[in-house]
């Protein structure tokens, strides 16, 4: 810096601004490579942070499901189990499950027509029970939604050993009901050979372990509505019909779309419930969906190749039912 003295009339803040800025020390260091992988603007952050997931993810769902669709195109038995040779016969096993008539006449019925009656029980009684739920005071309201969460929390397996009980021919709580009465014979009576009466009772079972989510994900739904909207309803005359299909139903559309297709999910693949009542072990053929028809195939007589495809055209239809699950939740998102 030059001497003050040696230019006339400046200042010290003059000269301290006219003097040259300082050389910089040292360059700046150049990023390391890790650092730049992993940094904020880096495409390959996100991959990278999913990485370990994602091997997970792709060893227990995506090669076991890989490995069904390869079976699935094998004539696949106990032999190549054994042997562990393979014996590929295409889309065979396809064509086979598709001009099989007890696809369409039993299997497909029964696992559409049971997911459906059961979808549309459970949401009718879920919300009916929510609505009930939201009229209650705090206190009220905890322990009924609490009493309602034990039927949520108790094992299928349990559930269903619980109806087998109740619907037993001889020693059945309503058989013994039905009887006391004079309207049934126990003795020629039994409620699980009969194709309507059996998938009645599973459906009673489901509906019992399923409608508690419902209940209380529309309770959680119809707590967020404001009550002005239903009190100047009320000041206008509404009815509570009138109201729940002008307000309650608008606002939680998107409530009844997840739980709508949450359900239809969980139903189409029940297995367990069917499996364990008298019949659906492979006794009564008339009982099977899809579920149980694939395991039929598989561990009951050892036809691994039929059993794989089946198994496959019921992932097919759960994925068309999640991509319709997604779509809607993007479409809410988008509102």
């Amino acid at each position: 810096m030059a001497d003050l003295h040696s230019v006339p009339g400046a200042s010290a803040d003059q000269l301290t601004r006219r003097a040259p800025a300082p050389a910089p020390s040292s360059t700046p260091r150049r990023r390391s490579g890790m650092h730049g992988l992993l940094g904020h603007k880096s495409p390959l952050r996100p991959w990278l942070l999913l990485a370990p997931a994602l091997a997970v993810l792709g060893i227990l769902l995506l090669w076991p499901l890989v490995r069904v669709v390869m079976i699935s195109l094998q004539d696949y038995g106990l032999r190549q189990i054994a042997s562990g040779e393979s014996n590929y016969i295409g889309f065979d096993n396809y064509a086979a499950i598709f001009g099989d008539s007890f696809l369409w006449t039993v299997v497909l019925p029964n696992t559409i027509g049971f997911a459906v009656a059961c979808v549309v029980l459970t949401v009718v009684l879920g919300t009916a029970v929510a609505l009930f739920l939201n009229n209650l005071g705090t206190f009220w309201r905890t322990i009924c939604s609490t009493a309602i969460m034990v039927a949520w929390a108790v094992p299928a397996i349990t559930g269903t050993y619980v109806w087998i009980w109740i619907f037993d021919p001889l020693n059945g709580l309503v058989s013994s009901v039905l009887d006391s009465v004079g309207l049934i014979d126990p003795a020629t009576t039994n409620w699980f050979t009969e194709r309507l009466s059996f998938y009645a009772i599973a459906t009673l079972n489901v509906v019992h372990h399923g409608f508690p989510f419902v209940a209380i994900t529309v309770l959680a739904g119809l707590l967020t509505i404001p009550k002005e909207l239903h009190e100047a309803a009320m000041m206008d005359g509404a009815t509570p019909w009138r109201r729940f299909w002008a307000i309650t139903a608008p606002i939680l559309r998107p409530v009844f779309a997840v739980v709508t297709i949450l359900s239809t999910i969980w139903d189409f693949k029940v297995f367990t419930q069917i499996y364990l009542m008298p019949g659906g072990n492979g006794g009564n053929k008339d009982v099977f969906n899809l579920g149980v028809w694939s395991y039929i195939q598989s561990f009951a007589q050892g036809k691994y190749g039929m059993g794989s495809a089946i198994a496959v055209l019921l992932t097919l239809i759960l994925l068309g039912i999640t991509v319709v699950y997604m779509r809607t939740l993007f479409k809410e998102e988008e509102l």
